[in-house]
């Protein structure tokens, strides 16, 4: 038949056609998209004891529509993603009940019962103990078992050659690596940092080190990323008595620096403690970072005996993790400075009363981020970039 994008109204007849659904008329649907780049719909039986999620890629960006197109094969890593994490982390992710590559669509576990990890935040919700140290497992877990400490070279190989992802990572590489540097039509700010915007644009040392970082970007094929892991791409809830996170939406994801993936979590965990501290909400914002990181290293450690390679001894190890340190806080930083002045602003500054100060504060500490990277050696010394903003 070739791809369609589907209607709600498809929807009861699709899961029934494709051995989903065993009655056809017990299935009711809404439609829940809610992000920037495709259509999800929930499917619940009339008594609401079974229930799946659709998400299905659109031929353009949904919120722009076909004045912006964008190739759904994305979807494809998407699921090559899921694949992947399924076999680590399978505990981290939905459960994922099918992919339909001709019509670009997964279905999947319904998780309406969980909630997204920044809306609890903007309500005033603490992270808890266990979000932040579950996404550093499910970095370390993925990443580990995607490199090539934990695959065979020709598998490797193959894997790069299966998740090159172009088009999406040349959105990553302009719009987070390059246009909040430059004149373009994609930024837009608050109008009280015109100042901050022009001078970042002005900063020639701070466009070569984000050019560093764009470069590694392009070049470093460390492992299979999430590629868009943010607090928006995390539900967190309770089932039965044990909390619960799962990371979805890796549409981004190809093999690049891990510490990309890193980056993305801590700017997005910065920028929420800004807002508290805007609201006089803080409550366990500061511990993030580091709950993330020692979970990553602790788990990445755990697994290095059981590397392919043995050539890679310990002293390596400490010297790879010392650069995924130093790359995830630039990356943090670059992160950042585009969800303030770039494209795709971050609702924890947006729907703050006067989102200007904590924004400004934001902007400087993802400033200092990139400059200082290398100098930067600890999640405490991350923490102290912010206290004279």
């Amino acid at each position: 038949m070739g791809y369609r994008i589907l209607e709600p109204a498809d929807i009861p007849a699709y899961l029934h056609g494709r051995g989903h659904w065993p009655d056809l008329a017990d299935i009711q649907v809404r439609e829940v998209s809610d992000g920037n780049m495709n259509r999800v719909f929930l499917a619940r039986s009339a008594d609401g004891t079974r229930s799946l999620a659709v998400k299905q890629a659109l031929p353009w960006v949904r919120v722009a529509g076909p004045s912006w197109p964008m190739s759904p094969e994305r979807a494809d890593a998407e699921a090559r993603a899921y694949e992947q994490v399924a076999k680590v982390a399978p505990d981290k992710i939905p459960a994922i009940h099918g992919y339909d590559p001709e019509n670009y669509a997964l279905v999947m576990e319904d998780m309406s019962d969980l909630e997204v990890l920044r809306t609890l935040l903007n309500e005033g919700a603490s992270y808890g103990p266990h979000t932040s140290a579950r996404i550093g497992e499910f970095v370390a877990q993925l990443t580990f078992a995607t490199s090539d400490f934990g695959m065979a070279s020709a598998d490797r190989k193959a894997l790069i050659a299966t998740s090159v992802s172009p088009e999406l990572c040349k959105i990553t590489e302009d719009v987070v690596l390059a246009e909040p540097y430059i004149e373009h039509e994609h930024n837009h700010w608050h109008a009280d940092l015109t100042d901050l915007a022009a001078e970042f644009r002005a900063d020639t040392a701070l466009r070569t080190e984000v050019a560093d970082l764009r470069h590694t970007f392009m070049t470093s094929a460390q492992a299979l990323l999430h590629g868009d892991l943010h607090t928006g791409s995390v539900m967190v809830g309770d089932r039965e008595g044990a909390p619960v996170v799962r990371v979805f939406d890796p549409e981004f994801s190809f093999v690049g620096p891990i510490g990309y993936d890193l980056g993305l979590y801590w700017a997005n965990a910065l920028v929420s403690e800004q807002r508290a501290r805007e609201l006089g909400t803080l409550t366990d914002h500061a511990d993030q970072l580091s709950l993330s990181w020692q979970a990553f290293e602790t788990e990445f450690r755990r697994l290095w005996p059981t590397r392919t390679d043995t050539f890679f001894d310990d002293a390596y190890l400490d010297r790879f993790l010392r650069r995924i340190w130093t790359e995830s806080v630039g990356y943090a930083g670059t992160e950042i400075i585009r969800r303030i002045i770039g494209f795709a602003h971050l609702t924890d500054l947006t729907t703050l009363p006067n989102p200007a100060p904590a924004s400004r504060r934001a902007l400087l500490i993802g400033r200092q981020l990139i400059l200082h990277r290398e100098e930067l050696k600890n999640p405490s010394e991350v923490g102290t970039v912010g206290e004279s903003f």
